[in-house]
């Protein structure tokens, strides 16, 4: 059985390592498919507008909110693995 505080160590590296790669796919789409990659997405379009402009302008905060719950899950099964959960 680990103790109180190695397991608290270990929840909250796992926890890190859950934001750090949420935090990734985030600034890639949004920066990314928004404003590095727009050129090459410009050329797909979906509803008459480029990929590129849509990443932009919408895609972005779906994906965000779309992270949120994500992010929800991951934690409540964290949760649960570390004991911590209600």
């Amino acid at each position: 059985m680990m103790t109180s505080k190695r397991k608290s160590k270990a929840y909250w590296k796992e926890n890190v390592q859950y934001l750090l790669v949420l935090l990734l796919i985030w600034f890639l789409v949004s920066y990314g498919a928004g404003i590095l990659f727009r050129d090459v997405l410009d050329t797909i379009r979906i509803g008459g507008f480029e990929l590129g402009f849509w990443f932009a302008q919408q895609g972005s905060m779906y994906v965000f909110v779309v992270l949120i719950f994500v992010y929800v899950r991951l934690m409540n099964g964290l949760d649960r693995k570390y004991g911590y959960d209600e």
